[in-house]
C-alpha cells in the first residue's frame, strides 16, 4: 500500500478489565511511536471498554508494527487503512470536510452554538 496513510486502529479490552486500566493501557499503547503518528483517539464509554486510535502510517516499519498488539494483547484489534486520510493534515481536512458537506455546518459555525459545558475540555485549551 501506498505510503503515508492514516490507520484506524479499533481496540476492545478483554472482559473483566476496568475502564481505568483499559484507559491507561490504550493510552500508553498510543504512545509507542513505532506504530506511527498518533493523529486522533478516543475511547469509549461503558462496555465494552477500549477506543480506537489514527495513526499516521508513514513508512513499512510502521504499517508492519500495526499487526504487533504489543501492550494490548489479549485485546480484540482490528486496523483498518483509511481511502482518504493519507496524512495526519489530510485527517483533519476530511473532518471538515464531513461536517460541511453531509453535516451542512462548519466548525466555526459548531464552535460558536456550544453551550457552556464543564466537559468541554478543549475550551480550556485555547
Amino acid at each position: 500500500m501506498a505510503l503515508p496513510r492514516c490507520h484506524l486502529v479499533y481496540a476492545v479490552a478483554p472482559e473483566g478489565m476496568s475502564a481505568r486500566e483499559a484507559n491507561d493501557l490504550l493510552n500508553a499503547y498510543i504512545g509507542t511511536p513505532e506504530r506511527g503518528l498518533p493523529v486522533f483517539h478516543d475511547h469509549f464509554t461503558g462496555k465494552p471498554h477500549g477506543g480506537f486510535v489514527v495513526f499516521e502510517v508513514r513508512n513499512a516499519a510502521e504499517e508492519a508494527k500495526l499487526s504487533d498488539p504489543g501492550l494490548l494483547a489479549g485485546w480484540s484489534l482490528r486496523s483498518h487503512a483509511l481511502t482518504f486520510a493519507l496524512t495526519g493534515v489530510g485527517f483533519t481536512a476530511q473532518t471538515e470536510f464531513t461536517i460541511e458537506a453531509y453535516g451542512q455546518t462548519t466548525l466555526d459555525e459548531l464552535r460558536a452554538s456550544e453551550g457552556d459545558d464543564q466537559r468541554f475540555w478543549w475550551r480550556e485549551r485555547g
